[in-house]
């Protein structure tokens, strides 16, 4: 007489196809991504170029419209579904040294160069010293994740 298999035999079952369906579906919305972003790089500059050269109702109508159909797909594929109810974990990315938050940075250094009537040399030492900055930043946040274990805890409380 055969035995069914135990109901925790058969929960770790539903969990290893659940978690190959996940597998494969980040896959192919991976792929979806990339065809999208393949495909929204020239449109987006040929919608670019369209408003420079053609005055629509605002500046750079055609643009921002490109980028709310890309915004909305993005949504619409939703890559990583598959964690929504995954626990969050601790990790939080600053404002500061998202690529938005390192261009601003980037970009207060660049025009308070020109403001001041600097050279190109002094605008590269200026944005030199402006990246070695956020490289130091980020430095002192990677060696202090580094140091925390796996159970949230220093590596120094254990020694």
């Amino acid at each position: 007489m055969i035995t069914p298999p135990s109901k925790a035999l058969q929960t770790n079952r539903d969990e290893r196809w659940k978690f190959l369906r996940d597998v494969l579906v980040f896959q192919l919305k991976m792929f979806l991504d990339n065809v999208r972003d393949f495909a929204l790089m020239p449109i987006a500059l040929v919608a670019a170029i369209i408003d420079l050269v053609f005055r629509g109702e605002r500046e750079g109508a055609l643009f921002y419209k490109v980028l709310r159909w890309g915004s909305h797909s993005e949504a619409v594929i939703d890559v990583y579904s598959a964690i929504e109810h995954h626990e969050k974990g601790d990790f939080r990315v600053s404002r500061d040294y998202t690529v938005d938050g390192v261009i601003a940075r980037l970009e207060g250094v660049l025009v308070r160069e020109c403001e001041k009537g600097g050279t190109a040399a002094s605008i590269k030492a200026a944005m030199d010293r402006a990246i070695d900055q956020v490289h130091r930043e980020t430095g002192k946040l990677g060696r202090k994740n580094q140091e925390l274990r796996s159970d949230g805890t220093s590596e120094h409380e254990h020694e």
